[in-house]
């Protein structure tokens, strides 16, 4: 090509490749592109998605079909009976599955029992919640076969050796019925928790010694920590659980799982175990079977028991 030639074309190509890169004037205010969609959360009006987890392979024989479910609202709590809105088939439309639902994910709720000779058959649950309707198939594949220990620790899988037994045992938990409960006044849960002391508690570390000097015996130092008669800090945690100076992981959790409105649980969250008890006290707008489930766990491996209040 000659040298006359190459500049102006090598100038043409070098503006085109400004007008190409150049930026929008979008991009150059700090807008977003016009096909951007930011992620939209919302607090009610939208469906729940029963989630198939998996399959357990029962010693008799049978199986057990899990599911969850996941409440696409952030805020709102809904309460469908088992019936047209809410059904399992073939046998139901009840068979055991929730009918109060929190918002968001959870897991491993509950599980339908099928016989032995269930074969390439499918359990269907329906859910229409808001004009819409969410279905989960459950079936036998090999894939989707869970077992007993992924139930108990949460879905973990946990790091033992292969041919090594889990020396951990689950903890074993007992609720006390209630024996009258009403919109008026909370009831008490009282949960009763055993456990084989596994996995060994977490040493809670220990404040430093005071420091001599003319401050005043059981005065607080300069860590902050509330010191004793006997000049060590006490933090939080310590001295309590299986041991002085340990602190326990055992506790209990308390979720909803059936009933016309939403309870509330105190504490709300976990319930830590003392002298193998641990106590809720449980509030209710309306009248009412309620379906509650207590959770006790060790921080590796869980246990739940069910218990259904009427409330007059």
């Amino acid at each position: 090509m000659p040298a006359r030639l190459r500049l102006p074309l090598l100038l043409a190509v070098v503006g085109c490749t400004m007008v190409l890169y150049a930026p929008s004037p979008r991009a150059q205010q700090g807008l977003p592109a016009p096909t951007y969609i930011p992620q939209t959360q919302f607090d009610t009006g939208q469906n729940i998605v029963p989630v198939y987890e998996g399959w357990i392979r029962n010693p008799d024989g049978t199986f057990d079909f899990v599911f969850g479910y996941f409440n696409r609202n952030f805020t709102e709590d809904l309460a469908v009976p088992a019936g047209p809105d809410n059904v399992v088939d073939p046998g139901g439309p009840d068979r055991g599955q929730p009918t109060y639902f929190l918002p968001r994910r959870q897991s491993r709720l509950f599980r339908v029992r099928v016989p032995k000779d269930w074969g390439q058959k499918v359990l269907t649950w329906s859910i229409t919640v808001n004009g819409r309707t969410e279905k989960a198939y459950a079936d036998l594949r090999a894939v989707e076969e869970i077992n007993e220990k992924i139930m108990q620790s949460g879905g973990n899988s946990l790091p033992f050796e292969p041919g090594n037994e889990n020396p951990n045992k689950p903890p074993s938990i007992t609720v006390a019925p209630v024996a009258a409960a009403s919109v008026s006044l909370p009831a008490t849960l009282i949960a009763t928790v055993t456990d084989d002391g596994l996995p060994q508690p977490r040493a809670v570390p220990q404040a430093p010694p005071a420091a001599t000097g003319n401050r005043p015996q059981g005065q607080a130092n300069s860590g902050g920590g509330q010191v004793n008669s006997g000049g060590a800090a006490q933090l939080n945690g310590a001295g309590r659980g299986r041991g002085q100076g340990s602190q326990s992981r055992l506790n209990v959790r308390w979720l909803q799982y059936g009933g016309p409105a939403r309870v509330t649980f105190n504490p709300s969250g976990a319930a830590p175990v003392t002298n193998d008890t641990a106590r809720v006290t449980v509030g209710f707008t309306k009248p009412g079977t309620y379906k509650l489930v207590a959770t006790a766990t060790d921080g590796q491996l869980s246990t739940r028991a069910d218990l259904t209040v009427t409330v007059r």
